[in-house]
């Protein structure tokens, strides 16, 4: 994989979770009698990062396993 593709993967995971929209539901019932919706933006946002960053340590774990099974042997 060049490294263009791999910026590229990057660049789109990091903007991920700024597309996705998840919310518990006693979050969600809560936070929406609220008049300001800021405070929801960012319980919003603390979710989607608490939820992906466990992925992305087990990609970078995966991805060094292969690397490492994939260098030649001595």
């Amino acid at each position: 994989m060049d490294y263009k593709k791999l910026l590229l993967l990057l660049v789109f995971i990091l903007l991920l979770p700024n597309l996705a929209d998840a919310q518990c539901a006693m979050c969600r019932a809560v936070l929406e009698s609220e008049e300001g919706k800021s405070t929801a933006k960012g319980i919003n946002d603390g979710i989607v990062y608490l939820m992906a960053i466990p992925y992305v340590l087990v990609a970078g774990v995966f991805y060094f396993v292969y690397r490492k099974m994939k260098s030649p042997k001595s």
